[in-house]
């Protein structure tokens, strides 16, 4: 898997957290620097550690499925691609409290990463070079993550399905990618 193939499933990733990161800026009457900081570093920071665990979790299964290792991410890529399309359905933002203190930041951070474990146990049949894996997600979704709260604090909720959707889209047509590369149609 390429570094540009990488990036995409990134930006996939990272958009459940965007999404709650606009939640979170609607949240505050007036967003700080810390703000948009704190969801950053949240939501990057697990988003980064849960597909290393996720990885190292597929390693241990690695020589048990090897030979179906394609229909594993395609299957895992697709079922997260479309809970995201289904969630993005979903117009109403979720009602979160303003606050940004590490109780309420780290089920936020867990809930908008699981979808991130299943993917590095897909790294792992794919034999992606997990620590670069881990720094692109990890950046992208910060990056992402600090502008949701200033464009949620500015724009209120318009953009959270549209990312939700984008975000499903792109991890389905990769899961596909994967696919259709092993089995010698594409690429």
């Amino acid at each position: 898997m390429g570094l540009a193939e990488l990036f995409v499933i990134a930006v996939g990733l990272s958009m459940d957290a965007f999404a709650v990161s606009v939640c979170k800026g609607l949240s505050v009457p007036k967003m700080k620097l810390s703000h948009a900081l704190t969801c950053g570093v949240y939501f990057g920071g697990f988003q980064g550690l849960m597909p290393f665990i996720g990885y190292l979790l597929g390693s241990q299964f690695e020589e048990m499925i090897v030979s179906i290792d394609h229909w594993v991410a395609f299957v895992l890529l697709g079922l997260i691609g479309f809970n995201m399309i289904k969630e993005s359905r979903d117009t109403d933002c979720e009602t979160l409290d303003s606050s940004f203190g590490v109780g309420a930041m780290i089920p936020l951070a867990i809930a908008t990463s699981i979808d991130a474990l299943a993917i590095g146990v897909t790294f792992a049949f794919l034999h992606v070079n997990i620590f670069w894996a881990v720094f692109f997600i990890g950046i992208v979704t910060f990056t992402l993550s600090s502008i949701g709260v200033k464009v949620g604090n500015v724009f209120g909720s318009k953009y959270k399905s549209k990312a939700e959707l984008a975000g499903g889209v792109i991890l389905v047509l990769m899961g596909t990618k994967i696919l259709l590369e092993h089995l010698g149609i594409f690429g």
